[in-house]
């Protein structure tokens, strides 16, 4: 069959400010088992532009494709966007069969389908043997009931199969690396760059992170593979930068030293970054040389909240003792540490902002990142919070980087001037500018001084967003009322079940040397469902 890939346009600030692009792994996951099975697969890369809604459509209509496959990393926020596609695809092309995929549609599958006709299957969970057999299915015309994973229209009814098998072996499936112009893609300023991604999933249960329910367990790559991947996407296509798609790729203090070890065997000179915890930081003190010998120069840490009562509230984990050690460790190793501070689990007074102020300058981290809560249904945190006001109504918004939720003693307008001047203070004080002049390490400097310009970039356009273009309301209808009843606790996939076969004239993973895995294939987001 002919499918298209579509990497829908995105409007979240963080895909719209900075210069550089990286390609979407999910839908490259995706398509690698496709092409194996034989199948014709394109991709269309629309952030790149970005492209209008319309220019997406001609291309998709030009395309003469049997099958339209849509999803997006940024799956909440993009959903109008992708809608918007489907729609005016279906007017233009009424026999296209569209499949949309990611963790929006995984737990909002019952509305979509109900609400949006232009949608024809969705694929909820990981997809890439849900897709292999969505596509098989539909090419020898049999019923979709026999594909697990899938929800869609029957007889009139909206309906769903048995959740997939979650894939045990990520070492199975080749991510479709052919698919993508590497030239086109760059991260870190202006440096060549994909994503990657060692595991999936978190072994921590922290309320407000929907990982533990979309991917159901923890699991990691082989470690020798996924460095020999990395070295031959160096060597073969230039890449400098590998940018990890995981939340937690250092859960196993084994497995991660393992893949250390084999990456630096590799002897390539790359940049690492990726997000971690920072008691995984302080766990690794023994071994932290290692991470700055493979090439790791910034891990952001999840530290989310100064407070330790809060920190408790939301299942977090850590302790601020912890985050402040995991931040001079990584310094002392001469790696980047970014500290990410969310806005909203408690309902803060002024009093709190300040105070906050003081702990993050005491914390002295080089990068803060710093973000509001979200809560999404399938999340503890949602039916925690299912009572509190939406203020901001447009879906397109809710991308972490915009109030959503009204607080009960500070008023919008006063949470966007302390977030903004505690960025201010925290990125500019007189430390920090003196440690970004007097930095000796050149590719140090280079990212810090990137991040720093992309960081005043983002912050003079979410002031001015705030003022003139962001729309919200005084008493806007509750969390469970804007998005219905919680799915926590919804697993998108099954735990136990038979392993998936290898691909047509393609020998499982675990049949080949290392060497034909580097050479002979491209073996392999947020993530490997179609996202």
């Amino acid at each position: 069959m002919r499918i298209l890939i579509v990497n829908p346009p995105h409007t979240a600030i963080g895909s719209r400010i900075p210069d550089d692009h990286l390609p979407p792994l999910g839908l490259l996951s995706i398509a690698g088992p496709l092409i194996d099975d034989g199948h014709h697969v394109e991709l269309l890369d629309a952030e790149f532009g970005p492209m209008s809604v319309e220019e997406t459509v001609e291309r998709i209509a030009a395309s003469g494709c049997d099958l339209l496959l849509l999803g997006h990393s940024g799956s909440t926020s993009a959903h109008p966007t992708v809608a918007e596609i489907a729609q005016l695809a279906k007017l233009v092309c009424p026999g296209l069969k569209i499949i949309y995929g990611g963790v929006f549609p995984t737990y909002h599958w019952r509305e979509i389908l109900a609400k949006e006709p232009q949608f024809d299957v969705i694929v909820r969970g990981e997809g890439e043997e849900t897709c292999r057999q969505l596509v098989t299915a539909l090419d020898e015309g049999r019923a979709l009931a026999t594909v697990n994973g899938l929800a869609y229209r029957h007889g009139g009814k909206v309906v769903s199969t048995p959740p997939q098998v979650m894939i045990r072996d990520l070492d199975h499936y080749r991510i479709a690396w052919e698919l993508i112009d590497f030239s086109r893609y760059s991260y870190w300023g202006g440096k060549r760059a994909v994503v990657v991604q060692f595991s999936r999933g978190c072994p921590h249960p922290c309320t407000y992170c929907g990982q533990r329910g979309f991917w159901t367990q923890w699991r990691h790559r082989n470690p020798e593979i996924f460095a020999a991947e990395i070295a031959w996407l160096h060597r073969a296509h230039g890449v400098e930068v590998f940018n990890f798609a995981d939340e937690n790729p250092t859960s196993s203090k084994r497995m991660w030293r393992r893949f250390l070890d084999a990456l630096i065997a590799e002897d390539i000179d790359i940049t690492l970054v990726g997000s971690t915890r920072a008691d995984d930081i302080v766990r690794d003190r023994d071994q932290l040389h290692l991470y700055k010998k493979a090439g790791v120069e910034r891990f952001l840490m999840g530290m989310e909240h100064t407070d330790q009562t809060v920190l408790s509230k939301i299942r977090k984990g850590g302790s601020t003792s912890t985050d402040r050690e995991a931040i001079k460790l990584m310094r002392a190793h001469g790696m980047l540490s970014m500290a990410t501070w969310v806005v909203g689990f408690e309902e803060e007074r002024d009093r709190d902002y300040l105070r906050v102020l003081r702990l993050l300058l005491a914390y002295d981290p080089d990068q803060i990142q710093s973000l509001y809560v979200t809560p999404h249904r399938w999340t503890p945190l949602f039916a925690d919070i299912g009572h509190r006001r939406v203020i901001q109504l447009d879906q397109r918004k809710w991308d972490y980087k915009h109030q959503v939720l009204a607080t009960r003693h500070v008023p919008p307008w006063r949470v966007f001037l302390w977030v903004k001047a505690i960025e201010f203070i925290v990125q500019s004080r007189p430390k920090a500018l003196l440690r970004l002049l007097t930095m000796r390490d050149p590719k140090l400097k280079h990212a810090h001084r990137w991040y720093y310009q992309m960081g005043r970039r983002v912050w003079f356009h979410e002031l001015f967003g705030f003022l003139f273009r962001d729309r919200r309301v005084r008493n806007g209808p509750t969390v469970t009322e804007f998005w219905g009843a919680s799915r926590d606790g919804e697993d998108a996939l099954a735990r136990k079940g038979a392993e998936p076969l290898a691909s047509p004239g393609q020998p499982s993973l675990k049949a080949v040397g290392l060497g034909q895995i580097t050479c002979s294939t491209t073996s392999s987001q947020k993530t490997s469902s179609l996202v």
